[in-house]
């Protein structure tokens, strides 16, 4: 595409942050306003109009998704393959430096990633051994994380424990967890940005290199960076200044991870000579969607003011249904997701269904099984975190690192070869008093003259199998799965869906070398899945960011909820919780529908709940109000009219083929109302979707 050709479709100030070549430029784009547009038409415009080498740009974002989707578009638009671009997310980018590079901290270049189940392994071992209860290890890895991303180390926490609030034990732990990577040649998933960190700063060369290497650095999402994402950044920036971050201080909403919104009010300060272009114009949603957001952000006094506006037009106004209680809530839902449905402008996957914690979902979900509507949870567990992938991508990693004592604590009696937990823990005090990883002390156990030939026996056989899937590495992944299969017997011994899924890791595993393909399942999460199916999604506000609906549910619009009850007493965390529900609103394209209770059983009592205090931001004439009625099919006052009682079965089932004396053939899509009364909806070929009485349509099933 020609330089001129990559500017046409872009709106004034999106062309004005594209050409803006030199010098550190900050993007405020509001919620769909074309962020990603505009940092895949920079990327374009230099590599094709200033002759920028393609490998000399960095593109970092914050999912695989967005990486995905920012190749996808980067190669329409240069008609170059991306392949070996420095295009990514902040882990995965960080992670190929560390392959590299990685020997300068002590590290072997084939250390393995662990996921939050393999650290939590590590956890567990470590506070079973301090006597710490079980229970805590999850908050110490959120702590460890938290400390992580702050970029304080062990022996800081330790030279400065009341500074940080953490007892004497706590710090024991994270220097036990650190020193327990080390000896499995493993990172978890904060390091890769910590260690990234450290190498730049304890090594001037190398940073240097990298310098040299990337001429541009640019920055999706910028409002999500923590501490150490941001201080990278400024590493590889520090020399030429070309940076261009795009972000949105308004939704900055993950703050529990790190986050810190002040970065993108401090680049100005850290970058002098900084040029700010707003993005204001909004492609996604209408005008009366827009106003919903607006006011209510606009309450959040420490921000960079932006006005959204579309061209659109108005749109439908915004609903707000009160139901008497979470139950009433969910059938409310999911009728009205039913009434959509059935008048054939949208389908179920066009439809999404927002909450604020987990627990909220379980009436949602209650309802639409009522109802035969289908769903899918999203945020839900992953295609890498099954138990058979797990288990097989475990064995790669051992064979690619012997030491990941973890990884091979997982697979070393799966299949069963009765190898026990009473085995598994005599190699494991051995392998203390050896300090040796689990394989080695093993291998020597194997050797040596002084343990028993019963135990000698059972470790012999999976020392064999580990040492030649090691001596066959250099095979392809694929390859390497299917000699894995063969040589355990895993397929037989798992069940016929487990097997299918491993035949279809086999299958995405062409093509693919073992470690990037090790760090990419490691990497994973089921965030980046995509919805193909028909369904409905069900998720939390929290993981609805970067997405987008024609229709969207906001349910729980209560005080305790939206916002949530932590966050009452906090302005900095009210201020977050707004922005919370900022993103929430402008996920929706078409229609938005927010729904309360007024009684809701939250954790282990009913409560009595008030209206979000966000309401009270929200102008009167920007929504309808919505009353459901107790015990009953109606509501008092309602837009989106909902069908009577829906029929558990009926005479034209859904799929049936009918003819129409008229329209001809059609299939029903779906039927409703009393007995005497059924209604159906028919998709005919030749008209589209009608609504027929059946007393009166004289359909002929056939």
């Amino acid at each position: 595409m020609t330089k001129h050709a990559l500017l046409n479709d872009l709106n004034i100030q999106q062309k004005e942050a594209v050409l803006h070549n030199s010098g550190p430029l900050l993007v405020l784009a509001g919620a769909g306003s074309g962020k990603t547009k505009v940092i895949t038409h920079k990327f374009a415009y230099l590599n094709n109009a200033h002759k920028v080498p393609n490998t000399s740009i960095l593109a970092m974002t914050f999912t695989n998704k967005a990486a995905e989707e920012m190749r996808e578009r980067i190669e329409h638009l240069t008609k170059k393959s991306s392949k070996g671009l420095w295009i990514g997310t902040f882990h995965s980018l960080s992670a190929r430096i560390l392959r590299k590079e990685i020997e300068h901290l002590g590290f072997q270049r084939n250390f393995c990633i662990y996921d939050d189940e393999d650290s939590g392994n590590i956890i567990r071992s470590i506070l079973k051994d301090f006597k710490v209860h079980e229970a805590l290890y999850k908050g110490i890895l959120s702590k460890i994380s938290s400390l992580k991303a702050s970029l304080v180390n062990p022996e800081e926490l330790l030279a400065n424990e009341d500074s940080y609030g953490f007892d004497e034990k706590f710090a024991r732990v994270y220097v036990k967890y650190q020193d327990d990577l080390r000896k499995n040649n493993a990172l978890d998933f904060d390091d890769l940005i910590m260690c990234c960190v450290k190498l730049f700063e304890e090594h001037p060369a190398v940073l240097k290199k990298y310098q040299n290497d990337f001429s541009y650095i640019m920055i999706d999402e910028f409002q999500d960076t923590n501490p150490s994402q941001y201080r990278l950044a400024k590493f590889l920036a520090s020399k030429n200044k070309n940076i261009c971050v795009v972000g949105d201080d308004d939704q900055s909403i993950y703050k529990f991870r790190g986050a810190e919104v002040r970065n993108i009010h401090t680049f100005k300060k850290d970058f002098s000579k900084t040029k700010v272009v707003k993005l204001e114009q909004n492609y996604r949603s209408t005008q009366n969607i827009l106003n919903i957001a607006e006011n209510v952000i606009a309450q959040n006094t420490s921000r960079m003011p932006k006005k959204l506006w579309t061209e659109r037009g108005e749109g439908e106004k915004v609903y707000y249904c009160i139901a008497s209680n979470e139950l009433e809530e969910g059938r409310y839902i999911a009728r009205s997701i039913k009434e959509l449905y059935l008048k054939g402008k949208y389908s179920y996957k066009d439809i999404s269904v927002f909450y604020r914690v987990n627990q909220q979902s379980r009436a949602i979900e209650e309802a639409l099984r009522e109802n035969g509507q289908p769903y899918r949870i999203f945020g839900g567990i992953s295609f890498f975190h099954r138990k058979e992938i797990k288990d097989i991508v475990s064995y790669l990693k051992v064979i690619m690192n012997p030491d990941d004592s973890v990884s091979l604590k997982r697979i070393v009696n799966c299949p069963t070869r009765q190898i026990g937990i009473a085995t598994v823990t005599r190699v494991e005090n051995e392998s203390r008093k050896r300090e040796e990883s689990l394989y080695r002390t093993m291998k020597y156990i194997v050797k040596s003259n002084t343990y028993t030939t019963a135990l000698k026996d059972k470790i012999r056989t999976f020392v064999d199998v580990i040492d030649e899937l090691i001596d066959h590495r250099s095979l392809s992944v694929s390859e390497l799965i299917r000699l894995i299969c063969k040589k355990t017997g895993y397929i037989e011994w798992a069940s016929e869906e487990r097997a299918d899924h491993i035949t279809e890791l086999a299958n995405f595993a062409e093509g693919k070398d073992i470690s990037s393909f090790i760090d990419m399942s490691s990497l994973y999460s089921s965030l980046d899945e995509p919805n193909t199916d028909d369904a409905v999604s069900l998720m939390t506000l929290h993981n609805a960011k970067g997405l987008e609906f024609p229709v969207a549910f906001i349910s729980g619009f209560e005080d305790g909820l939206v916002p949530h009850f932590h966050a009452i007493k906090d302005p900095e965390e009210l201020a977050e919780e707004r922005r919370l529900f900022y993103v929430g609103v402008t996920r929706a394209q078409d229609m938005l529908v927010l729904t309360g209770a007024k009684r809701r059983r939250l954790y282990t009592s009913v409560q009595e709940q008030q209206p979000s205090r966000f309401l009270s931001e929200i102008p009167a004439g920007c929504y309808h109000c919505i009353e459901k009625r107790p015990r009953a099919d109606t509501i008092s006052s309602s837009v989106i009219k909902l069908p009577a009682n829906f029929l558990s079965a009926s005479p034209f089932a859904t799929g049936a083929r009918v003819k129409h004396p008229k329209w001809g053939i059609g299939v029903v899509r779906d039927s409703y109302g009393e007995t005497d009364d059924v209604k159906v909806m028919v998709n005919f070929p030749s008209v589209g979707i009608k609504r027929l009485s059946l007393k009166f349509a004289n359909l002929e099933k056939i």
